[in-house]
């Protein structure tokens, strides 16, 4: 458990956080797959992208870490299936990913996870890979986890996907066309939720070599043939741990400028800011990151859909604005590392700010929050996103404190710094 102190006067402060953790996945993945020596610069070193490296090194990939540079010695498309089963936590990232990469490991992998993990589907990445020629099912034939693959060779060729649970499956497809011998060619039929991490993806797979046709976010065409190629990478600062410290100053009235965060980047979470700024914030973009300064508050309607980690963080600024806020977009939640809809109600509540959902709406009615225990269900971003309201409301505690190491272990650290 850790009580939150409350910060007793607005502060200017820079803030550095790590590398995103969108980012280092899917660099690590095309590093791996690549045709040589990759070194990646400011990679996130947490729970979640180790369980990739850890699986991507059983899989014969040699990985050299100091510090947040990786060196990666990519096998070129060609990887060895391991003979015992995989431990993916909760991470539905890494799962996701590494379901299709799999598909291109000389033998049987078997995909597993926590029971969460277990309880989120992967029906339509499973069927999709079937239809590119790949053995993949789930063993409890519920369409999730854990998850059978006979990987070898890729067949590829075209099919459709439905994108409307996760984008993750269209990235974990297009991540390993250039090794499938006709390539993948794949037609979205629903969604996709969340589209920036496919501009992720694809700016990801831009830096190794790769090149992807496209028809907006309908149709996607990788040619086989292709290969990622070694290089020098930088992963840029993950705007959805800079949102936290952006909230932060929202609630106090401080400047936070968060270093190596620009408006421009491909990452969705990066428009929290301007969201931030139509509730009352000022927001200034320096060379050298994005600042947010704290303002009086009133509610916002906005569609959160292509930026769903945010959606947590936004509720907790939320509940100190005047008036209501409508959160559009957000039924995915549900599925990720806890149900996040009822996990970020039942926070509110406590906190005695009336909050609700349906199935794609979150309303907020902003007021005067108290000090509670916030339980986070073992869910980082729950945790990280009520630590905010302790800045501004005496008597915040965040019962299950270390959750933070599956995206953000220095959180805590970095979180300090809001003091000095």
């Amino acid at each position: 458990m850790r009580r939150i102190r409350t910060l007793p006067d607005p502060k200017t402060v820079e803030i550095m956080v790590p590398g995103s953790k969108s980012y280092t996945h899917r660099m690590v993945v095309a590093a791996a797959l690549s045709d040589g020596r990759c070194t990646i610069a400011n990679a996130l070193d947490s729970e979640d992208t180790r369980l990739t490296l850890d699986t991507l090194q059983r899989w014969g990939v040699s990985v050299g870490m100091e510090g947040t540079s990786l060196t990666v010695f990519g096998a070129a498309g060609r990887l060895q299936a391991s003979a015992e089963p995989i431990f993916l936590g909760n991470s539905g990232t890494s799962m996701r990913l590494l379901t299709a990469v799999a598909a291109l490991a000389q033998g049987r992998s078997l995909l597993t996870g926590t029971d969460r993990l277990q309880a989120r589907p992967m029906r339509d990445l499973i069927e999709t890979l079937g239809r590119l020629g790949v053995s993949a099912r789930s063993l409890g034939s519920n369409g999730c986890p854990p998850i059978e693959i006979e990987g070898g060779a890729v067949a590829g060729g075209g099919a459709e996907l439905d994108c409307s649970l996760s984008s993750q499956f269209l990235s974990a497809l297009l991540l390993i066309g250039p090794y499938a011998r006709q390539g993948v060619e794949i037609t979205v039929t629903r969604g996709p939720v969340s589209r920036p991490y496919i501009d992720i993806t694809l700016d990801a797979m831009r830096r190794f070599g790769v090149q992807v046709e496209r028809r907006g976010y309908d149709w996607f065409k990788v040619a086989g043939g292709q290969c990622y190629r070694a290089g020098d990478h930088l992963v840029e600062a993950d705007c959805s741990q800079a949102g936290y410290f952006w909230a932060a100053a929202a609630v106090t009235g401080s400047t936070v400028k968060v270093r190596r965060t620009a408006p421009n980047s491909c990452q969705g979470d990066a428009r929290l800011a301007e969201v931030l700024a139509r509730m009352g914030c000022t927001v200034t973009a320096h060379p050298d990151g994005l600042a947010v300064t704290g303002g009086q508050l009133s509610g916002v309607e906005v569609d959160m859909g292509d930026m769903p980690d945010a959606v947590p963080t936004l509720a907790v600024v939320a509940a100190y604005a005047q008036g209501r806020t409508v959160i559009r977009g957000v039924g995915h939640l549900k599925e990720k590392e806890s149900d996040r809809l009822a996990a970020v109600c039942s926070g509110l509540h406590r906190m005695g700010v009336q909050a609700v959902h349906d199935t794609e709406t979150l309303w907020i009615v902003g007021g005067s929050p108290r000090g509670a225990a916030i339980e986070c269900h073992d869910d980082h971003r729950i945790a990280m996103s009520f630590a905010v309201a302790g800045l501004a409301t005496p008597g915040v505690e965040i019962l299950d404190e270390s959750c933070v190491r599956k995206s953000f272990p220095t959180f805590w650290d970095v979180f300090e710094t809001l003091y000095r």
